[in-house]
């Protein structure tokens, strides 16, 4: 999403002029801003017909033991990868407990991001940009679609993989960036041996099929400051991830909320675990089996958040299809979805267009 370059906040209880609007930097500056009471009026989300509120739901999201995967024993992997699987059929998210990332290395990469957000905001600017593919960005929440609704959301997102990038400052944070990058990728890449087996494959089947070698990883770090109105405005709306699999992590304070059954809801992860959801691109390769199930953060007047979410999806340059395996033979089920390079869905979804509902293809 395509952040501004400055900020005017004269009187910021003011609705924005497009001029203002234009100039906009970041949430975290408004919010710093003195005399702030209320939201501008091109913060507000409370008319959109689609953000119903949370309710509680009836069944908690599944937890899955990231140990097992690795049993010896071949029973408790079996039942794991029937856990697994149900995880991502019925749901879509699952926590991820005893997966072997350091409780301090998840503490630190969370402390990184916000010396991050708290550097002077002409060092943040030098990542400033709209180009989707500039390496490392740094910009702040747009509706692109609408191209006047603000979200209340900051950002860092860099690309990781197959090259790392990030940046110098704060001190110390680009080598905990990276260690965690690796970490996190090793512990999606086990998953997705177990949701390979899952769906009748053998462990090393999506990693060959996707490229993984050479796949896209993306450190996305969000910045939710505290908001005078937060029943008005929303961190990020309701919204699909690209790519196979996603781990958030946040500190301690709630804002996530996900679709389960047609209401939404608010996730509270366990300690030290990772959220995990599926992605658009496991939902194709499984030919609908999995779905890739909306999302969104939501905002509080208490407390900052940060969050920090890492997706992994294929090589750039990989096709993604519906698994020929699962499209012929007993199942008898067609292609749900048309193929389309890794690259051209993220440039199509990255500049505000949605992408899954395009490639799916009516059911007969």
């Amino acid at each position: 999403m395509a952040p501004a370059t400055s900020l005017s906040v004269e009187n910021p209880n003011q609705a924005e002029t497009p001029s203002q609007a234009s100039k906009r930097i970041s949430v975290k500056t408004l919010v710093e801003s003195p005399g702030l009471t209320s939201i501008p009026s091109n913060y507000s989300y409370a008319s959109n017909p689609d953000e119903s509120a949370a309710s509680e739901p009836d069944d908690t999201v599944p937890i899955i033991d990231f140990s097992l995967l690795t049993s010896p024993d071949p029973h408790q992997r079996s039942k794991i990868i029937r856990d697994l699987d149900r995880a991502c059929r019925e749901w879509g998210f699952f926590m991820l407990v005893n997966h072997g990332v350091s409780k301090s290395l998840m503490k630190e990469v969370l402390d990184g991001c916000n010396q991050f957000f708290n550097l002077p905001m002409e060092e943040k600017m030098e990542f400033e940009g709209k180009d989707i593919w500039k390496p490392i960005r740094f910009g702040t929440g747009v509706d692109v679609k609408i191209e006047k609704f603000f979200f209340w959301r900051d950002f860092l997102k860099v690309y990781v993989h197959p090259q790392f990038n990030f940046p110098q400052k704060p001190e110390g944070f680009r080598e905990v960036a990276q260690e965690y990058s690796k970490r996190t990728r090793e512990v999606i890449k086990e998953l997705l041996k177990g949701v390979s087996e899952s769906l009748g494959f053998e462990q090393s089947y999506i990693e060959k099929a996707m490229n993984l070698e050479s796949g896209l990883q993306i450190f996305a770090a969000n910045l939710y400051p505290m908001c005078p109105q937060p029943e008005l405005a929303m961190g990020i709306p309701a919204h699909t991830d690209h790519g196979l699999l996603t781990l958030l992590i946040e500190n301690e304070i709630g804002g996530l909320q996900i679709q389960h059954n047609g209401k939404w809801f608010n996730v509270n992860p366990l300690p030290n675990s990772f959220v995990v959801n599926t992605g658009d691109h496991l939902e194709i390769l499984s030919n609908g089996r999995y779905k890739s199930i909306k999302h969104r953060a939501v905002v509080n007047s208490k407390a900052t958040r940060i969050s920090i979410a890492v997706p992994l999806g294929p090589s750039l340059d990989t096709v993604v299809s519906p698994a020929p395996e699962l499209i012929e033979g007993e199942s008898g089920r067609p292609a749900a979805y048309l193929p389309m390079k890794y690259k051209d869905f993220m440039d199509r979804q990255l500049d505000g267009k949605p992408c899954l509902d395009y490639l799916r293809l009516p059911v007969a």
